[in-house]
């Protein structure tokens, strides 16, 4: 239970016992070693953020993050395993194996006058867009910069308290999502907050109000001035964490799906087999991660944009072209497409483009071409994309049968496990003087 104090801000305790237990079980003991060498050396430091949230909803948080009165030069001075990344907004990657703990200064507030985009502490772009945000203040301006109410929580494990500016754990008790300060100007300033505000709905379960959700619609053509590579970055997040197919349907909801994927109308009709193939996929991707299995980027990615390469493939067959030539075509088209809105790495297209060929190359059934097949390094994925399309009534279930009755009647040798010398190498004798 929490014992709440009246003040600004509003600081809630912990009952030692579950103070113990949330740091025994609960809180990254590289999370704790951070704090505390941060408080050693004289510095404030805090667990901060979707931690927070997410241990008081019952949750097991994923990671770590610590805000600090420190610098981002004074914190790597103190950790050999620092690293300062971005320059929009500076944080430090603290690695311990694994496991990294993102560290950040105290955010202050952005003067009026700061719109030098030249400028390698603050800028602010004629629409109201953050260029820079490097601007350092104390736990109480931070609490004003971050996001929403529920992700503006600090907690201090050493005392167990808990500080909240801004009514976050009543909002956490209201299962409700509060944007901090006005929307307008803070979808303006990072309008990657529609797409983190729709998540949150998402994955928590939580409701927006009805001004807020008009903003994010408002807003959202911003998302057009996003560097594609950070679009794809976000949509990982979107499609890849346990939630998609719910996630999918939010997107629709607010009508974001535009700003993410190009070919978006077949995908946006519920009825529609693009949609159905989709859903089957999220679907499945969900069931992946819940059983703890792994899952590629490049699957959920071949999945949404098959419908354009299919269509695309079908102009170029009705000028002549070969089937082969024109899904070459096609799947270069489709994915340079979909590059203008989310940057997809080459390694991740080109196992988009072995999973769409082996659509073509599953349909040859004769022992020789079968045995070729079912040695492809996609074969897995490719044949999970077959049992979709049939799922979702794209085409006959003739040929998922029959692959999966082969790999019965042929499975194929378990691959050796590697070996590792573990002597230690013989030391060279000493040449004589």
């Amino acid at each position: 239970m929490l014992t709440i104090v009246n003040s600004k801000p509003a600081i809630s305790y912990l009952q030692s016992s579950e103070q113990q237990t949330l740091i025994d079980k609960c809180i990254s003991t590289n999370a704790l070693k951070v704090i505390s060498r941060l408080k050693k050396a004289n510095f404030k430091a805090y667990l901060v953020g979707g931690a927070i949230r997410d241990i008081l909803l019952g949750k097991h948080p994923k990671d770590f993050d610590v805000a600090t009165d420190a610098t981002p030069e004074e914190i790597r001075k103190l950790f050999k395993n620092a690293l300062i990344i971005g320059r929009r907004f500076q944080i430090v990657h603290i690695r311990f194996g694994r496991e990294i703990i993102e560290v950040t200064t105290f955010r202050g507030k952005h003067e009026p006058t700061e719109t030098n985009k030249k400028s390698k502490v603050s800028a602010i772009s004629k629409e109201g867009m953050l260029l820079r945000d490097n601007v350092f203040g104390n736990m109480e301006e931070d609490a004003e910069r971050r996001d929403f109410s529920v992700n503006a929580l600090y907690l201090d494990p050493d005392k167990g308290a808990i500080y909240d500016y801004h009514n976050g754990l009543k909002d956490l008790d209201d299962r409700a999502l509060h944007l901090i300060g006005d929307p307008d100007t803070r979808f303006k300033e990072d309008p990657v907050r529609v797409l983190r505000a729709a998540r949150f709905v998402s994955k928590l379960d939580f409701t927006l109000d009805n001004d807020t959700i008009a903003s994010m619609k408002a807003h959202a053509p911003l998302l057009h001035k996003i560097s594609p590579s950070r679009l794809f970055d976000e949509s990982l997040k979107l499609y890849n964490a346990g939630f998609g197919e719910k996630m999918f349907r939010t997107l629709c909801e607010f009508e974001l799906l535009p700003y993410l994927l190009f070919d978006h109308k077949p995908l946006s009709d519920e009825q529609s087999l693009p949609r159905k193939l989709a859903d089957c996929a999220l679907k499945n991707t969900d069931k992946r991660l819940s059983e703890g299995k792994s899952i590629t980027p490049a699957f959920i990615y071949a999945v949404f944009l098959w419908p354009t390469v299919q269509r695309l493939m079908d102009t170029h067959k009705a000028q002549d072209v070969p089937l082969f030539t024109a899904f070459h075509l096609a799947a270069t088209e489709a994915q340079t497409l979909q590059g203008q809105l989310t940057h997809i790495p080459k390694r991740l297209q080109t196992a988009m483009r072995e999973i769409w060929e082996l659509q073509f190359r599953l349909t040859q059934t004769t022992p020789k071409k079968a045995e070729r097949t079912v040695t492809h390094p996609r074969f897995r994925a490719g044949y999970d994309f077959l049992l979709l399309r049939e799922e979702a009534g794209e085409i006959p279930t003739e040929l998922g049968a029959f692959w999966t009755e082969y790999q019965k009647q042929h499975p194929l040798p378990e691959k050796p496990k590697k070996t590792y010398n573990t002597r230690k190498p013989r030391r060279r004798p000493n040449k004589p003087k």
